[in-house]
């Protein structure tokens, strides 16, 4: 994504999870009001008993225009940020990250530092802005997401990482998914692609295709990765309109698990079993299948996503 520089912000909505990253949001929320006074940015502050609070004051803050913030940042990890996209879909007020979480996966693909609050407020303060694509998932109420829409084992293994205590970090992802092998890991899936990318990975010739396959997992992605940094989608660019699609066929629980320890490093992972596609509107079906969204829980599949080109301003640092 290019970025262009932007006016300088002089006032700020901070939204805080005082709860991330086993209580660290508090700190970095500290950190944020005392870098916005030093650069003489006028901070509100919301920190809301539950997620949809925290969105409805947000959405008050942007529609009335004494109160409507230069930008709103998010101090948190990517579940904070997920709650945040219904509010800022858009309204062209930009999101800026400070990572407080435990994956912060969509701060890694913006180049957001992780590890340097101090850092992460001077990006947003600097105003420099990008335009990014966003996943909607289709329903009574549309929800939104910004990085990968797990959709099978990889479900399930996010799902127990988030009821997990110990370990921190993502290391937390690796014990969660070691557990989930020794469960039936592979489903058989149905999925629809609308309005496929020409040429693309190893998409059909067609504007639409339906492949009926034995898979492990089919994570939908319009980043690259998730779960601290696992290369789930290696080819997603966040803003050429488009979905990726990663279908991990019905390899073996010994597969699997070989197959592990590089996606949690991060690397790509090229497997005879793997296939990749690309379409604006994917869906996805299995029995007893499960779906997440920026690693927050979506329920049971079957789940449609659709791309909303440009939908959400972001801070980035200077390109």
């Amino acid at each position: 994504m290019s970025s262009d520089p932007a006016a300088s912000a002089r006032h700020v909505l901070v939204v805080t999870n005082p709860h991330s990253g086993a209580g660290k949001g508090h700190d970095v929320s500290a950190v944020v009001r005392a870098r916005c006074a030093a650069r003489g940015v006028a901070v509100a502050e919301v920190r809301a008993p539950n997620a949809a609070e925290s969105a409805r004051l947000v959405r008050a803050a942007i529609a009335d225009p004494a109160a409507r913030p230069d930008a709103v940042v998010c101090v948190g990890g990517d579940g904070l940020m997920h709650v945040l996209l219904g509010a800022l879909a858009g309204t062209g007020v930009p999101l800026g990250l400070v990572p407080a979480g435990t994956g912060n996966d969509l701060a890694r693909e913006l180049g957001v530092p992780t590890g340097d609050p101090a850092a992460a407020v001077d990006v947003v303060l600097d105003g420099h802005t990008a335009v990014m694509d966003l996943g909607r998932l289709a329903g009574a109420e549309p929800r939104w997401f910004a990085t990968v829409a797990g959709a099978g084992f990889d479900a399930r293994v996010t799902l127990r990482a988030n009821r997990m205590r110990r370990p921190r970090g993502p290391l937390r992802y690796t014990f969660a998914a070691v557990a989930e092998i020794l469960g039936g890991h592979t489903l058989p899936f149905e999925i629809e692609l609308d309005g496929l990318a020409p040429g693309a990975l190893d998409n059909p010739a067609g504007e639409r295709a339906t492949i009926r396959t034995e898979a492990v997992m089919t994570p939908i992605g319009n980043t690259r990765t998730y779960g601290g940094g696992m290369l789930i989608c290696p080819d997603a660019v966040a803003d050429d309109g488009y979905l990726d699609l990663t279908v991990v066929g019905a390899v073996s629980r010994l597969s699997l698990a070989r197959l592990l320890p590089a996606l949690s490093a991060g690397r790509r992972i090229d497997h005879p079993a793997t296939r990749r596609y690309r379409a604006r509107r994917i869906t996805v079906s299995a029995p007893g299948g499960l779906a997440t969204a920026d690693g927050e829980d979506m329920g049971a599949l079957p789940v449609t996503a659709e791309v909303v080109p440009g939908a959400l301003t972001v801070l980035v640092p200077r390109r």
